[in-house]
């Protein structure tokens, strides 16, 4: 009788055993699965520390915490790099995809414009969205045109049929931002000349 007690006490503790070496087996692969690139790994939170060439990417699901290592940073985050770890950090804008700093947006998501490392609904005044992109370029707004030019051909203002008068316009200083989108500054037109030149008239210089 105590034979059959001791055998089968011993059948279950085997049984418990195996129970307790699968859960193992299968904790540790997927610890694993969620532990790639990591130095130090929490089997709750994930990737804690990583191999110094990736990122530490941490995002929360409600009040839990999750780390993932990751060679590029995904969009929405700019990497960091370290002494001790280099990081995914969010950018500040939720309208932006991918920021040089936290405050500095390169490239904006869809519906939205930008401009000078923001973000906009809609380009800000003086400036105009460009063909092809979602960028807001300055523009410039010139002062009034200049009385048209005597008419000349090749310097002379008579001696021809046709000829060519000129007008220009200016832009105030504060509108001549580098790579500003303004309007023809200059424009040209033909004009009839004078066929004879009155007193042996020479080309101007």
């Amino acid at each position: 009788m105590l034979w059959i007690i001791f055998m089968l006490l011993l059948f279950i503790s085997s049984m418990e055993m195996l129970t307790q070496n699968r859960w193992k087996k299968q904790a540790s692969a997927s610890l694993l699965e969620n532990c790639t690139g990591c130095v130090l790994c929490s089997e709750d939170n994930g990737c804690i520390t990583c191999h110094h060439r990736l990122f530490l990417l941490i995002w929360r699901d409600g009040i839990r915490q999750y780390g993932m290592c990751v060679h590029t940073c995904p969009p929405g985050y700019f990497g960091v790099r370290g002494l001790e770890v280099n990081r995914c950090t969010k950018c500040r804008s939720p309208s932006c995809e991918s920021c040089f700093s936290r405050d500095f947006c390169m490239k904006c998501k869809d519906k939205f414009y930008l401009h000078k490392g923001q973000c906009f609904r809609q380009c800000p005044p003086s400036t105009a969205a460009q063909p092809g992109t979602r960028e807001c370029q300055e523009t410039c707004e010139p002062g009034p045109w200049s009385e048209w030019s005597a008419c000349t051909h090749e310097g002379r203002t008579c001696g021809c049929k046709w000829g060519l008068e000129t007008r220009v316009r200016e832009v105030a200083g504060a509108a001549k931002e580098e790579g500003a989108v303004c309007p023809a500054l200059l424009e040209t037109r033909r004009c009839r000349m004078r066929k004879h030149c009155p007193g042996g008239e020479h080309p101007t210089a």
